[in-house]
């Protein structure tokens, strides 16, 4: 029997809401899902939607939160919410930056906090979860597990020491291939293709990419010089990038500094 009867969330954004989607996708119950947001216009059908935490209270049918918001929200939102985190509650967090040792701060009552961090491919079901928690048995651990390994693939992470690093690349890194794609497309249309043309190639050819790369038996480094024949166009361009390791040290500069604002939102909390 699962532990996890019905899941609140509170705060349902970008993030919330594709995970949620995710589930239903997945073939999860609506029922098995609540939210708490004033702002939402409307809930997936089947799914209950609470406009004040008195009425979730009253309702009284979960037995764990998902904390959607804004992390810089948590000081002033987690007095109000005492009622909807207690005894039996565990305390699921989305909240960059925010600490175990500040959910049970801010949560003292639950039974367990648990920081997870997926991406936006939740919603189809692709994302990595990563999940660190405190205050779990081997039950509790494991269907907290299940439920997110819908998702698309959850990771335990012991080491929370880690944990900004590895939002970093796996909870921020989509918006970084995003970006990688946009750029592709945008160096073509400069070099004379049209946008349109340029961004559809752009999109399938890091989506066929993608897809070799994970069913390859080599690392995505050996793949990139095998397309590189020597003294070939791939080579030629290939050369541009690793000159003085420009992409890897760009890369870096970016995780690093996604990484480091998590300790600064950490501190502003």
């Amino acid at each position: 029997m699962r532990m996890i009867k019905q899941l609140l969330i509170i705060g349902c954004g970008n993030m919330g809401g594709a995970m949620l989607a995710g589930w239903l996708k997945a073939g999860e119950n609506p029922a098995r899902f609540a939210i708490l947001d004033p702002a939402l216009p409307e809930a997936p059908s089947g799914v209950t939607l609470y406009r004040e935490a008195a009425e979730a209270e009253a309702a009284g049918a979960h037995d764990a939160v998902m904390l959607g918001f804004k992390p810089q929200q948590l000081r002033a939102l987690a007095p109000g919410l005492q009622g909807l985190t207690g005894e039996g509650v565990t305390i699921c967090s989305l909240l960059a930056g925010i600490t175990r040792a500040q959910l049970a701060d801010a949560f003292p009552g639950a039974k367990g906090h648990v920081r997870v961090m997926p991406n936006l491919a939740a919603r189809i079901n692709t994302s990595p979860v990563i999940l660190c928690e405190s205050g779990l048995d081997d039950a509790g651990r494991g269907d907290l597990f299940a439920l997110y390994d819908l998702l698309g693939t959850a990771i335990w992470l012991d080491d929370e020491g880690r944990f900004d690093l590895v939002t970093a690349l796996a909870g921020s890194g989509p918006g970084f291939v995003y970006r990688f794609i946009d750029a592709l497309a945008g160096a073509a249309v400069e070099l004379g293709l049209e946008r349109d043309v340029a961004e559809q190639l752009a999109l399938v050819t890091v989506d066929g990419a993608s897809a070799l790369a994970a069913a390859s038996d080599v690392g995505p480094g050996e793949l990139a010089d095998r397309v590189a024949s020597p003294g070939g166009m791939t080579r030629e361009g290939l050369n541009v990038l690793d000159e003085g390791q420009a992409l890897h040290r760009l890369l870096v500069e970016t995780l690093r500094a996604t990484r480091d604002k998590g300790a600064e939102l950490s501190k502003g909390a």
